[in-house]
């Protein structure tokens, strides 16, 4: 069983910062992917970034220069760094990964959200 467990969501004032994290647990094959979406009330959810085992990054248009995403391979955990945080930013964040159970199969598995308002 695979587990997906992030942290770091809160209330921030607009251009401030905030790290999430998500540490990833069970027992795996191999981690092809992580990254992280987001989905605020009423739209649908949306990819914030995601990085890859080959070390590939990538990134949402709306995010660029602003979000930061990296991984510990050893801890097996995936960190996303906010900064200039904007209203429109106030989602759910959601931690992914893309995890292959054996040399054959892979499944996504979703972590359970982490809430980040900005707001003055």
């Amino acid at each position: 069983q695979v587990q997906l467990v992030e942290s770091g969501g809160d209330l921030v004032q607009p251009g401030g910062s905030l790290r999430l994290s998500c540490a990833a647990s069970g027992r795996w094959f191999s981690i092809n992917a992580m990254g992280w979406y987001r989905q605020a009330p009423g739209k649908e959810r949306e990819m914030v970034a995601r990085i890859f085992s080959s070390g590939f990054l990538n990134y949402a248009d709306s995010v660029k220069g602003r979000f930061t995403i990296s991984r510990d391979n050893a801890k097996n955990t995936v960190y996303l760094q906010m900064i200039d945080l904007k209203p429109e930013d106030t989602a759910v964040y959601y931690c992914y990964a893309r995890i292959a159970v054996s040399s054959r199969n892979a499944y996504d598995y979703w972590g359970q959200g982490t809430q980040v308002t900005v707001s003055s």
